[in-house]
C-alpha cells in the first residue's frame, strides 16, 4: 500500500484550488489525474519580466514589468476598434489595449487613479507607448506573483501558462518532505540538494541551462526516477531467481536429427546462443532471456532447436507471436521440420472454428501436442498444457510484460525465452529488459544477398515508378510504405490510400493496399494475396514492418523515408533481401534535408548492422520515440533522457545492485526510503514482490 506521506501528491487535481470541470479535463489531458502528474510536467522555456521604474529606459518590443497609474478609460466606437486604458508611468503616458475589451471587467481590474504592476510587452505605436493585452495585472502589493523570470510550460489549447503556473506553484506546496533515499556521499559528489528543494529549483529556473537534461537540478530527478526503475527491475529479477525452473537436460538426439535436414550450417553466433540456452534450460533456475536477433540472423531456428530440447525431455513448447500471419508463418516455416523428425505441432489463434479450436485444446491437454504456435489466443483462460516447459515469445516489443507473464503462467517453472528482431540499445535494455539475461545474435544467414540502399529525391518519382514496372514485368514484387493513411496538408505526407489509387492507375488490378485500420482479416487476405504472388506491389503503412515473409519481393519504396526513425528504416528493409535475387530498398526524400535526416539517410546507406543503427538512432531521436514506450514494453520515463543521462544509469545499477546485495529486502532506514521512491515512481509491482518475501 502506498504510503501516507505520497496521499497528497496521488490526489486528483481537483483539490487544488480553482479546478473545476473544465479545467480538469485541460490538465488530465496534458498531465495525468494527479498532482504528482501536475510536477513532473517540467519547463520548456523561461520569459524574463524585468521591472523598470521608468519607462524610457524600458526595451521597446520586449516584456517588462512597469508601475502605472490608471487615468482614465476610453471604449471603442465599434467593435472593431480596441478599448484602451490610459495610463502614466513616472510622468510619461501609457496605454493599455484590449480588443474584444469587457468594459465592466477592465473598470474593475484597472480603478481610475488606482496604482497597478502590468507586465507584457513594450510597443511604441504613433509616438506613444502601449502594451497589448497585458499578461499580468496586479495590485502593487501583489507584485511578487510577477516573477523577474517566468518559466514556460508545454500547454493544451484552452489552458493558459498563468493558469498553469498557479497550479503547479499550489501543487508544490503540498509536496511533502520525503526521507532521503540517495546515500550522503552521491549527494555531495553531485552537488544535489533534497528532493524536495530539488522539485522547486527545475519549477524555478533562472536561466536557460537551467532547462537542459543536464542541469544539476534535472540530473537529480533524472537519478531518482532512474535508480527507482532499475531497483524494480533488481527486484523482479530476484524473485524470478526464486522460482525453480523445469530442468531440461535432453540427449539432443531431436535436434542432432533436425540438423541432417536443414539446408545450410548453422552460423557460430547461432551456436553460441543455443550453447547459451542449453545451459540455462539444463539450470534448476527459471530461464528468463531475451534473444535480440538482427534480421535475417536466424533466430527462429535457433529457437525451434531450443524447443526441441524441451520437447526431448518431456515437456511441451510454445510459440508465441504478435500477429496471426506471423505465427501461420512460423508454423508453416517449422511444420515440416516437426514432421520429418516425429514432432507434433499446431497452430492456434483467435479465427479457429470453435470445433477445431477445442480439437486442438484437448490434444494440448491430454500432452498429444508437443509445440502449440500462436498468438495471444495461447494465454487465455482455457488453454491448458499437459506439461509446459519453455515457451518462446517473438516481436516481444509487441507485447506487453503481462502477456509475457500470463504465458509463463501456462506451466510452473516454464523457462521463457523473448525475441526482438528490433535491436535495442544497451541503454535500453538495462531499462526496460533489465530483469533478463540478454544475448545478442547479430551474424547473418549464409547466402543472404545485402541489400541495395539508394536515397533518391522525391522528385524523381515517376523514373521509380517505371523501374518499378520493368521489374514486376520480370516477376519481381516490390513494397511501397508510407507514413500515413489519409491526407494531411500540414505536414504534407502522402497519403496511403491517395498512393494506392494512383499506382492502381499505372498497374491496375495487381496492386493491394494494407494500412492499420483495416480489419485484421481484409489485412490477412491481401497480404496472403501478395505472399501467394496475386498482386505484384503491396502498398501499405508500417503495419508490415513485422509480418509476412515474402522471399519473391525484391523491392521496397519507403516515401518520405526523412520521417522515419533509423531503427524503423532498418526494419522495413528486412522485408525484403529474403530469397535468392538481388534486392533494393528506396529511400524517397522530400528536399531539402535537415541535417539530422541528412545523417540518417546516409548512415542506413551505409550499414546493415541493426545494433549500431539502434545507437545512432537513440542519439539523433531519443528514447521516446526509439521503439515507442507503449509498444515495447519500455516504461514511459517522466524526467530521465536516457540520451543524455547514460552515465547516471550506470550509477543507478551499480547502486540498485549494491542495495538489493546488502539490504535484499529494504528493511533498512535507507531500504524504507528506497520503497518511498519506488511508489513515488509508480513502480508498486516492484514493492509487492518485497510483500510476498
Amino acid at each position: 500500500m502506498r504510503p501516507e506521506i505520497l496521499f497528497k501528491l496521488f490526489s486528483p487535481h481537483t483539490i487544488l484550488s480553482g479546478i473545476g470541470p473544465r479545467t480538469r479535463l485541460l490538465t488530465e489531458k496534458l498531465t495525468g489525474p494527479n498532482i504528482i502528474n501536475l510536477l513532473w510536467l517540467l519547463p520548456q522555456n523561461i520569459v524574463r519580466r524585468p521591472f523598470y521604474e521608468e519607462i524610457k529606459s524600458a526595451p521597446k518590443g520586449e516584456i517588462v514589468t512597469l508601475k502605472v497609474r490608471v487615468l482614465s478609460h476610453a471604449a471603442p466606437y465599434n467593435r472593431r476598434q480596441p478599448y484602451s486604458v490610459n495610463c502614466i508611468v513616472s510622468g510619461v503616458n501609457l496605454n493599455l489595449i484590449f480588443f474584444n475589451g469587457k468594459k465592466d471587467y477592465l473598470r474593475s481590474i484597472l480603478p481610475i487613479d488606482e496604482i497597478r504592476i502590468v507586465s507584457g510587452k513594450l510597443e511604441f505605436f504613433r509616438e506613444k507607448y502601449q502594451i497589448t493585452h497585458p499578461d499580468y495585472i496586479v495590485k502593487e502589493d501583489a507584485i511578487d506573483a510577477i516573477c523577474d523570470v517566468e518559466p514556460i510550460y508545454p500547454l493544451t489549447s484552452n489552458l493558459s501558462n498563468k493558469v498553469l503556473r498557479r497550479y503547479v506553484d499550489e501543487a508544490l506546496k503540498l509536496a511533502p518532505d520525503l526521507p532521503e533515499w540517495l546515500d550522503e556521499s552521491v549527494l555531495i559528489s553531485k552537488g544535489w540538494n533534497g528532493w524536495k528543494e530539488t522539485l522547486g529549483e527545475v519549477h524555478s529556473p533562472k536561466k536557460e541551462t537551467d532547462l537542459l537534461s543536464d542541469s544539476t537540478a534535472r540530473r537529480r530527478l533524472a537519478y531518482d526516477e532512474l535508480l527507482a526503475n532499475q531497483l524494480a527491475l533488481g527486484l523482479m529479477r530476484n524473485q524470478q531467481k526464486k522460482r525453480s525452473g523445469k530442468v531440461i537436460k535432453p540427449d539432443q538426439k531431436l535436434r542432432q536429427l533436425t540438423l541432417e535436414h536443414l539446408p545450410y550450417e548453422l552460423t557460430k553466433g547461432q551456436i553460441d546462443v543455443i550453447e547459451t540456452i542449453d545451459k540455462d534450460l539444463a539450470s534448476e533456475d527459471k530461464m528468463l532471456r531475451l534473444l535480440q536477433g538482427d534480421v535475417g540472423s536466424g533466430k527462429t531456428i535457433v529457437a525451434f532447436l531450443t524447443l526441441l530440447s524441451a520437447i526431448e525431455a518431456g515437456f511441451q513448447g510454445a510459440l508465441m507471436a504478435p500477429t496471426e500471419i506471423l505465427a501461420r508463418q512460423h508454423y508453416e516455416t517449422l511444420e515440416p521440420l516437426a514432421k520429418k523428425v516425429g514432432v507434433t505441432i499446431d497452430i492456434l489463434t483467435g479465427k479457429d472454428a470453435k470445433s477445431q479450436r477445442l480439437a486442438i485444446l484437448e490434444n494440448l491437454e491430454n500432452g498429444s501436442t508437443n509445440l502449440l504456435v500462436g498468438t495471444h489466443a495461447l494465454f487465455q483462460g482455457d488453454v491448458r498444457f499437459n506439461n509446459l516447459g519453455y515457451a518462446v515469445i517473438d516481436e516481444q516489443h509487441k507485447f506487453g510484460v503481462n502477456q509475457r507473464l500470463a504465458l509463463g503462467d501456462k506451466g510452473a517453472g516454464s523457462n521463457i525465452l523473448i525475441m526482438t528482431a528490433t535491436p535495442i540499445p544497451r541503454t535500453l535494455t538495462m531499462i526496460a529488459y533489465g530483469d533478463l539475461e540478454i544475448s545478442n545474435l547479430t551474424s547473418k544467414l549464409p547466402g543472404r544477398i545485402p541489400i541495395i540502399t539508394k536515397a533518391i529525391s522525391s522528385k524523381r518519382i515517376e523514373e521509380v515508378i517505371e523501374a518499378i514496372s520493368r521489374a514486376v514485368t520480370q516477376g519481381a514484387r516490390a513494397y511501397w510504405i508510407c507514413p500515413l493513411i489519409e491526407d494531411n496538408q500540414a505536414n504534407e505526407l502522402v497519403a496511403t490510400e491517395e498512393r494506392f489509387k494512383y499506382l492502381q492507375d499505372v498497374f491496375k488490378e495487381r496492386v493491394g493496399l494494407v494500412h492499420g485500420r483495416m480489419k485484421t482479416s481484409k489485412k490477412d487476405i491481401i497480404m496472403n494475396r501478395f505472399r501467394d504472388g496475386d498482386i505484384d506491389i503491396l502498398v501499405s503503412t508500417t503495419v508490415v514492418e513485422v509480418g509476412v515473409d515474402v522471399p519473391e519481393a525484391s523491392i521496397i519504396v519507403i516515401e518520405h523515408a526523412e520521417r522515419f526513425g533509423l531503427s524503423q528504416l532498418h526494419q522495413l528493409r528486412g522485408r525484403v533481401g529474403r530469397g535468392k535475387t538481388s534486392s533494393t530498398c528506396l529511400l524517397l526524400y522530400q528536399p531539402p534535408l535537415s541535417e539530422t535526416a541528412r545523417i540518417r539517410l546516409q548512415t542506413i546507406r551505409d550499414s546493415d548492422d541493426g545494433f549500431m543503427i539502434a545507437e545512432q538512432d537513440l542519439k539523433l531521436r531519443g528514447s521516446g520515440e526509439l521503439l515507442g514506450t507503449r509498444q515495447s514494453g519500455l516504461p514511459e520515463m517522466k524526467i530521465a533522457n536516457l540520451a543524455v543521462h547514460f552515465d547516471l544509469l550506470e550509477l543507478a545499477k551499480k547502486d540498485a545492485d549494491y542495495v538489493l546485495n546488502s539490504d535484499p529486502l529494504l528493511n533498512s532506514e535507507r531500504g524504507t526510503a528506497l520503497r518511498t521512491l519506488l511508489y513515488l515512481f509508480e513502480r508498486d509491482t516492484a514493492v509487492q514482490y518485497l510483500n510476498s518475501g
